[in-house]
């Protein structure tokens, strides 16, 4: 599995990041970093909870960042 986090800075200066693989995973953060990192333990989160309630079976993750245009 191979996941990506688009991030990009909203009009207000926040910055909203999201895991477009993963529906549900977007959240917000001061900068892009925190941003990123916000919606990286988020997906982990998420796919945790999936594998616990047998909704999907173990393998590989590879995670990478993404500039959304």
């Amino acid at each position: 599995m191979k996941l990506s986090i688009e991030y990009e800075q909203e009009e207000d200066g926040r910055w909203l990041a999201e895991v477009p693989e993963l529906p549900g995973v977007l959240v917000y953060g001061v900068s892009a970093e925190a941003a990123m990192a916000k919606a990286e333990i988020l997906a982990l989160r998420v796919l945790a909870e999936r594998l616990e309630a047998g909704e999907g079976h173990p393998e590989p993750i590879s995670i990478s960042f993404a500039a959304a245009a």
